[in-house]
């Protein structure tokens, strides 16, 4: 039986519920800026089908807002309960920062939230468009100042550790940290891509049942198009943030890739393999000589530090690591290659009717939201056994806590996550699965019927 200490529980805690967290944060900054372009693209071509997306997408973009601020109040307690030490020696920096998102782009999104929501007939267009623009606006501020205090964690500058705590010295070092631009980027365009996801999955699971009224083809077209541009400008941003990495956090490269010893004259690439942290190798490795170079230096000889050079007690887990960057890179490439497929189907008039492609971005629904979770698993377990890297270790972080005392709280957490959180989830699926209202000029799908019969037979879409 595996006998877990408080540290590891503790650990386990709070990678659970900012697992529950992230998701919800992520999927607002996405709809919110959907909303915002749907309402913008009502008010200057005036058709109904752009405001009844935008009333529909605002009711699901409410329910993720609320449980994003219910998640990560209970985060932000965790602080106090189980890691007592990282916030009286990093309180200094970590507590501002946290501060200025509450005062600059919480109180901007609730502040507003109530007009965007509830204010379509009480007050005039453009005060609403500007009440939902505002939101949105709201969402990537709240992005900014989040990534700033993880950022800073990761690549730390800017301040002195007088007396057990740091003191800052220099808040623009510290806000723009050396990582902090990449990870800002690559945080804010992957909540797009869950955003766009997730309609897309909406827009396809809507096709397949037979719909194809202006509502359903506008939401799943737009989600596409946004899936083209941006799918490609994430890998990009993502090679820039592995040079980064590599620069300021080469144990992290190294388990990630699963590399043990360094390798001269150029480094070969683990497509996959088994990574064994006590006999220091990774098994049944499949390699493709110099690629790793390639990827990592952008020179066919570059070197990097293998996992051997860094003492035992520094180097993060690779055997977790190295699969769940695989998870994210391998499904971000799938992304890229189905909004090319989409583009080719849509040139071809048939975006709309290859059901095997709908099928493929139904299921593509979940992607964003397990992509962005590996991702985030990546670079927090990366960075052990550091909190704050380089000056503050993981277990020097926690609370005086008992094993007993974290396992009762952990096992409260679970049950009443389950409970609340996955109601809520419920819900938006319900939402999703009803979809946006019909137009009334549209034909409507026959139960039962073929579910692409619509428009192509005269009588098909009668109820």
């Amino acid at each position: 039986m595996i006998n877990l200490s408080a540290l590891d529980l503790s650990r386990l805690q709070f990678a659970f519920t900012v697992s529950f967290h992230i998701i919800f944060p992520a999927m607002s900054i996405g709809l919110a800026s959907f909303i915002a372009v749907l309402e913008a693209a009502w008010l200057k071509t005036g058709k109904l089908h752009y405001k009844e997306l935008c009333l529909f997408w605002s009711k699901v973009f409410a329910i993720g807002f609320g449980m994003g601020v219910v998640s990560g109040v209970v985060m932000a307690y965790q602080f106090g309960t189980n890691w007592a030490g990282f916030a009286k020696f990093a309180g200094p920096i970590t507590g501002p920062l946290l501060t200025y998102e509450v005062m600059t782009a919480f109180f901007l999104e609730a502040g507003f939230l109530g007009i965007m929501l509830f204010g379509w007939d009480r007050v005039g267009r453009r005060a609403h468009f500007g009440a939902t623009l505002l939101v949105a606006i709201g969402t990537l501020i709240s992005t900014f100042w989040i990534l700033a205090s993880n950022s800073w964690m990761q690549t730390p500058q800017g301040f002195a550790v007088e007396n057990g705590h740091v003191v800052p010295l220099d808040w623009f070092k510290i806000v723009f940290n050396p990582s902090f631009p990449y990870r800002l980027a690559h945080m804010a365009i992957a909540a797009f891509i869950v955003g766009a996801l997730l309609v897309s999955a909406a827009g396809a699971w809507h096709l397949l049942r037979g719909r194809r009224d202006p509502a359903v083809k506008t939401m799943f077209s737009m989600a596409l198009w946004l899936l083209l541009v941006l799918a490609p400008v994430q890998a990009l941003v993502g090679d820039q943030h592995g040079l980064n990495t590599r620069k300021y956090q080469p144990a992290k490269i190294a388990a990630i890739e699963g590399l043990w010893e360094t390798e001269h004259g150029g480094t070969a690439l683990n497509l996959i393999g088994f990574p064994d942290m006590q006999a220091e190798e990774t098994r049944y490795a499949i390699q493709i000589p110099h690629l790793g170079s390639l990827i990592l230096t952008h020179s066919w000889d570059g070197e990097i530090r293998g996992l051997k050079e860094f003492p035992k007690e520094d180097r993060p887990d690779s055997s977790v690591i190295f699969w769940t960057f695989r998870l994210m890179a391998g499904l971000g490439m799938l992304m890229i290659l189905l909004a090319v497929i989409g583009l080719i189907l849509r040139r071809g008039g048939r975006l709309y009717e290859s059901r095997l492609f709908q099928y493929c971005m139904l299921a593509m629904g979940p992607a964003g939201f397990i992509t962005l979770l590996a991702g985030w698993v990546t670079t927090e377990m990366g960075r052990q056994p550091w909190v704050v890297y380089g000056v503050l270790r993981t277990a020097q972080a926690v609370s005086p806590v008992t094993q007993q005392d974290v396992s009762v709280s952990l096992m409260i957490f679970v049950i009443v996550y389950f409970l609340v959180f996955c109601t809520g989830i419920y819900y938006i699926l319900k939402l999703l699965r009803i979809g946006p209202p019909y137009d009334d000029a549209a034909p409507r799908p026959t139960p039962g019927a073929d579910a692409n019969s619509s428009g192509r037979r005269p009588l098909a879409a009668v109820e």
